[in-house]
């Protein structure tokens, strides 16, 4: 079949083909199509001509298929079905709409980002969303390394090669030590109060500035926060911590997740306010990395939900909430 230039095949004579076989009407397969009737029939003669043989049996009353049109029809039907898919396949590929995406966040942060994932799955239902979890102590790696294409990080995030969005939630952070830790019986502390005991410190690449923002290298009043046990995971933080090795500021959402017997949550009235962002690699952002971005723009909120420090810690008058 052709009607385009050298003998080619044009899409557009097999959708004229296909369609005519469907309606058995020029006309309305000219109304169908948007094309004149003129057209139609040309590019009929047209495939006829190449093929060497008609495809239609044609008289003032009705148009039919011939038995070779029959297989034609249903051999075309099939090819043509896979190019049109492919091609709508491709266009919402384009628009950010298919594939998988894989966002990292640190543990249980879910609760953070849930307004962001539920309207990227609004807008594009056919994307499969896959979440994986990225170590406080080495947030970059799976970023580089491509297992991951959008990670939640807390800022600042200087990396050259990579970008970073708009804040999408932040966390306050509260004071973890060990029950029987002489803080544990406090209302509250301040960032003074860690000059006075070594604090967990990670174990692996992660920056110092971005740590910094976490856990400062010095109180307000400049003395040393002194390093105290090495740590990879929060499991091995939380554990140090509850044998008394250290203490270390540990945020809410990882709180919420993690009451134990061992370790009590005092509030830092001075305590850093951790921002989140997602950030990707600036080389390999793809339309469905723009378009997660966009909801995290378009879903944000300021912080997360409004919580007065302490609440839920089991502060002020019931201590023993707080030893869970």
């Amino acid at each position: 079949m052709t009607g385009g230039r050298d003998g080619q095949v044009e899409l557009r004579d097999i959708e004229i083909f296909l369609a005519l076989a469907e309606e058995l009407h020029f006309g309305r397969t000219a109304e169908r199509l948007r094309v004149s009737q003129a057209r139609v029939s040309q590019s009929i003669k047209q495939q006829e001509r190449r093929i060497g043989a008609a495809l239609f049996e044609r008289t003032s009353r009705s148009v039919r298929l011939t038995p070779l049109g029959e297989r034609l029809r249903d051999r075309l039907a099939a090819g043509y079905g896979e190019i049109m898919a492919a091609l709508d396949e491709a266009a919402a590929a384009a628009r950010g709409q298919v594939g998988t995406l894989t966002i990292g966040t640190l543990g249980p942060h879910h609760p953070g980002i849930a307004a962001v994932l539920d309207l990227f799955r609004q807008r594009h239902p056919q994307c499969e969303l896959r979440i994986r979890e990225i170590l406080p102590t080495d947030p970059f790696s799976g970023l580089r390394a491509g297992r991951i294409d959008i990670g939640l990080l807390w800022l600042p995030i200087r990396e050259p090669d990579l970008a970073v969005g708009p804040d999408v939630y932040s966390e306050e952070l509260v004071l973890t030590v060990a029950a029987d830790h002489p803080l544990a019986s406090r209302v509250q502390v301040a960032m003074e109060d860690l000059g006075d005991y070594p604090v967990v410190y990670p174990e692996g690449p992660i920056p110092e500035y971005v740590w910094e923002a976490h856990t400062p290298s010095v109180t307000p009043a400049g003395r040393p926060i002194r390093r105290g046990v090495p740590v990879s995971t929060l499991e091995e933080a939380l554990t140090a911590i509850g044998g008394g090795s250290a203490v270390s500021p540990v945020g809410l959402y990882s709180v919420a997740s993690r009451l134990r017997q061992d370790l009590t949550f005092v509030p830092i009235t001075d305590g850093p306010i951790l921002r989140y962002a997602p950030v990707w690699r600036s080389a390999s952002e793809t339309p469905l990395v723009r378009a997660f971005v966009q909801a995290a723009r378009d879903a944000r909120t300021p912080g997360q939900p409004t919580r007065s420090r302490g609440q839920d810690l089991g502060t002020g008058g019931d201590r023993e909430g707080a030893r869970r």
